[in-house]
């Protein structure tokens, strides 16, 4: 990909660094007599924080043992496929994996479930590396202003991580020295949003100004806030939509543009990306395989002519029922991949191993022993027949959308449903539907879900709407406490640390 747009004091860690990995020992664990002195060095540790983001294998010390990549496994298929939005069937002894993706469908996950451990691993992995940088950079000799500002990026990827944990964990250990060596114990979810938002509130002023790709800026750090007003109901009890469009209206600079020009292999151009994760597997960036995960074994002859495509795994797909929520006329539609494989060879019809046609169906007749060809498959991120195993597409993590559905819903909530009337018809107008002339709580939730489609917000959307706890394909209504709208703490990670205390419910 082209990092043509990053020139300014941290470019190698919006770079990744052409030469970091995340399996790289980190610059923390060199003395300070010896390295980050200078802004040079300093520049070569904070990519460090900036690499977090692409999580971690399972052979990394950071894994060990469970992959912890927020593109596919297991971040992503825990937050997707707890939805309404995705599944990941048993077809046959493909995909059961100890029932682990079964757990995760019908809500009955426990605390030993690897997908549960991988997303607590990856956000509290990130935090603790990036205490470890902070820590360098207020060690080294940079002036205070320098700092101050270097450090306010910093503090807000570690917000980032915590926005994650008190939405899917809410009663986690709120850890910001990296010199503290007593094991930490369990705050209140109400505690880490006031963390969140406190963080926020102070780094804000200091964060870089403008559209700039890649990077924490003031944009990024608004629209975050955004997000956590969006759900101060959930996570605290009391709403707060109008500090959420308060929020939304400092994000400038953005503007819609085509949809799927937000997913092209080459995508850091898109004017709408606010936030994303660069990928280049020529720089040995790792863990952007979802693609791989979704298409049948075969897919390789529809894509190739020379039927040599990367390995796929027919993995995860859209739950009955996605597809079918799409106008025929909505481009959206088209994230989503149904119908008769054809070759890319001669168009002949592309054929499973047992000699059946693969066409993708939206129906999966038995979730727990699918056929190979059932569930519409996630096609929303641009492919090429030369593609290797780990994609280019950097993975979007915000975009301009997102704040005008927000600003929608807020206003709706407020008890103005025209006033937020503008906003959504300028998400839909984009994407070939008519624009609404009234709005119900139940069409910004299906808005949601058809703009923000296989983007890793659905359980979240599911939660703030209340449809998480109701009965769906596949699942029955959740216990009447409610307790599913957190995950456990991991047993593994009690097992350490016996002062965690665990969620209620599990």
């Amino acid at each position: 990909m082209n990092k043509k747009y990053l020139s300014t004091l941290l470019i190698s860690s919006l770079m990744f660094g052409a030469c970091t990995d995340l399996g790289e020992t980190l610059y923390d664990k060199v003395s300070m007599d010896d390295y980050g002195k200078t802004p040079a060095e300093i520049q070569t540790i904070v990519s460090g924080a900036y690499a977090t983001l692409r999580g971690y294998g399972a052979d990394s010390p950071e894994g060990n043992g469970v992959n912890c990549y927020p593109t596919c496994e297991y971040v992503f298929f825990l937050e997707e496929c707890s939805s309404d939005e995705a599944c990941i069937p048993t077809r046959g002894t493909d995909w059961y994996d100890g029932g682990r993706y079964q757990q995760v469908q019908f809500h009955t996950w426990a605390p030993d479930n690897q997908m549960v451990l991988s997303a607590w691993r990856y956000a509290f992995t990130g935090v603790s590396k990036i205490n470890a940088i902070i820590y360098q950079v207020e060690a080294s000799e940079l002036s205070d202003e320098a700092k101050a500002s270097v450090t306010a990026e910093l503090r807000g990827l570690r917000a980032y991580y915590y926005w994650q944990l008190v939405d899917k964990f809410g009663n986690v250990p709120i850890t910001t020295d990296f010199t503290e060596t007593d094991l930490p114990t369990t705050s209140s979810r109400a505690e880490v949003f006031n963390f969140v938002e406190q963080e926020l509130k102070e780094i804000l002023p200091l964060l870089p100004t403008g559209v700039q790709y890649g990077r924490f800026t003031q944009n990024v750090g608004y629209t975050l806030l955004a997000r956590l007003y969006l759900n101060a109901e959930v996570y605290t009890g009391a709403p707060r939509w109008q500090d959420c469009l308060d929020a939304c209206e400092k994000v400038t600079g953005y503007s819609l543009t085509a949809y799927f020009d937000n997913f092209a292999i080459q995508n850091e151009g898109s004017p709408e990306i606010i936030f994303a994760i660069p990928y280049d597997h020529k720089q040995g960036t790792v863990g952007n395989y979802l693609a791989s995960m979704t298409y049948h074994y075969n897919q390789k002859v529809a894509f190739d002519p020379n039927g040599v495509y990367q390995w796929c795994g027919n993995g995860i797909c859209a739950q009955p029922g996605v597809y079918s929520s799409f106008e025929p006329t909505d481009v959206r539609r088209q994230s989503l991949l149904v119908g008769q494989q054809k070759s890319a060879k001669d168009g002949s019809d592309v054929l499973m191993d047992n000699g059946e046609p693969l066409n993708y169906t939206e129906e999966i007749s038995d979730y727990t022993n699918a056929l190979q060809n059932e569930g519409a498959r996630l096609d929303k991120y641009a492919w090429a027949p030369n593609d290797a195993w780990e994609r280019d597409n950097d993975w979007v993590l915000m975009r301009y959308a997102e704040i005008l559905m927000m600003q929608a819903e807020c206003t709706f909530r407020l008890g103005y449903p025209d006033a937020a009337l503008p906003f959504i018809n300028q998400v839909r107008t984009r994407s070939g539907v008519a624009a609404l002339t009234s709005l119900t709580e139940e069409a910004l939730d299906k808005e949601w879900l058809r703009e923000f489609v296989f983007e890793g917000m659905r359980r979240t959307v599911n939660i703030r709407f209340g449809t998480f706890f109701k009965e769906w394909w596949q699942k029955g209504a959740d216990a009447a406490d409610k307790h599913t709208g957190l995950f456990p703490i991991p047993k593994e990670e009690r097992d350490k640390n016996p002062g965690l205390a665990q969620n209620p419910g599990y």
